[in-house]
């Protein structure tokens, strides 16, 4: 029968794979159509025999389930792996999702259990084929204008970068009326969940990224964004350090390129340090607003950052936001300007009571104290970054450079 379900069975014990497939032999909507008994093995059968379904034992010798998984996610993307293993602490099955895999088996399980599994996971696998191509047509049919990507970075922390991303997207959102999304990329100590008293859960872009690098369906990431109650929608960076190392550039690139697709403006809270995941933000965000404040080793460092924009081809989309402007430190604004060597765009007040006490609170300050100085002026850098829409689309991109390294142009 052309429509039965074709299985292949992976694990390292002979009598194992035996009874498993005597078991499916009984079923008539399914076929084994091979047995593997290796990570390695199982890479190369599925290459040849392009199963529907891979059930995977987790542990074996010469390369365990989950490593096989990783690479017949990208090798065989048509196979979905259901997992199997005589362990069933959360670790495992987190580490199994994350590779790729379907479904999570508890051995011993019955054969109501792993028929079950295999029907659900073809089933799950073909409606989502089915809602790809329906996707893919309408955004054929009915292309939209992407939306805005600004990116918010500084080369150095504590100057109140966060902060002012947070209550940017916020105000767009609130205050504009906007399709807003908030995306926070500052991958290992991000704070943007704590500013809006948001927990990161199983939704954050460490979750993300290895799903739509294992050909998820692009649409699935709203399923990992949290709705704000100012009606953002919010993508967390991983709730431990260690996630980090999931995240690649490449996958962030992808992120921001679908988010923008279906979002108004999407706000990048940038990390305060150059590398690969940090330059693929810059090329790919219409406006970079760069923060700094009146203090000696933030205006260097923001003098630093110019020179390498300069030489990367950013200058034209870098804003200038100069945070805490009114202090009294014995800078001038324009003693800022003369060191770096160019006008600062917009300037935003110090107001450490009402910006303090809304972080502690978890509540952004253009919500809990509107009408402050504070708050208006991050609505009126709201404003200035939203209309400048339409003077993006008359002047055009500036194409990004390829082959593009930090240390390239030295």
């Amino acid at each position: 029968m052309a429509d039965r379900i074709q299985v292949l069975i992976v694990d390292d014990i002979p009598e194992t794979r035996d009874h498993l497939a005597k078991l499916l032999g009984f079923e008539t909507d399914i076929e084994v159509i091979g047995t593997a008994s290796s990570g390695a093995d199982a890479i190369e059968q599925a290459t040849k025999l392009l199963p529907d379904v891979i059930l995977m034992d987790i542990n074996m010798p010469d390369m365990d389930g989950i490593t096989a998984t990783e690479r017949l996610s990208s090798q065989v993307p048509s196979a979905a792996v259901v997992m199997m293993s005589v362990q069933g602490e959360a670790d495992y099955l987190r580490r199994s999702m994350l590779a790729g895999a379907r479904e999570f088996l508890v051995k011993p399980f019955s054969s109501d259990e792993l028929t079950a599994s295999i029907r659900q996971v073809r089933a799950r696998e073909k409606e989502k084929a089915g809602r790809a191509v329906i996707s893919q047509a309408a955004r054929m049919l009915a292309p939209t204008e992407d939306g805005q990507v600004v990116a918010v970075f500084s080369p150095k922390g504590g100057v109140g970068r966060t902060t002012i991303a947070v209550n940017l997207a916020v105000a767009a959102a609130s205050e504009l009326g906007k399709k807003v999304t908030l995306v926070d990329a500052s991958f290992q100590f991000g704070d943007v969940a704590v500013l809006l008293n948001l927990n990161p859960k199983d939704k954050s872009m460490a979750e993300l990224v290895p799903q739509l690098e294992d050909g998820h369906d692009p649409d699935s990431v709203d399923a990992f964004t949290l709705t704000h109650s100012s009606g953002i929608r919010v993508l967390l960076a991983p709730p431990s350090p260690e996630m980090a190392e999931l995240i690649t550039p490449a996958g962030v690139k992808h992120v921001l390129e679908i988010l923008r697709q279906h979002s108004e403006l999407v706000v990048v809270d940038c990390a305060a340090w150059f590398n690969d995941t940090l330059l693929g933000i810059l090329d790919l965000a219409d406006v970079v607003l760069t923060v700094l404040t009146l203090e000696i080793t933030s205006i260097k460092n923001t003098r630093l950052f110019l020179e390498v924009a300069e030489q990367l081809g950013y200058s034209h989309k870098v804003r200038l936001v100069l945070n805490r402007a009114d202090t009294t430190l014995g800078i001038r604004v324009a003693d800022v300007e003369h060191s770096i060597g160019r006008k600062v765009d917009h300037t935003i007040v110090s107001d450490g009571r009402a910006v303090v006490y809304a972080l502690n609170r978890g509540v952004p300050f253009v919500l809990s104290n509107r009408e402050s100085q504070v708050s208006q002026d991050i609505f009126r850098l709201a404003s200035s970054i939203v209309g400048s829409q339409e003077s993006r689309e008359e002047v055009g991109h500036k194409a990004p450079q390829k082959g593009k390294s930090l240390f390239a142009w030295r």
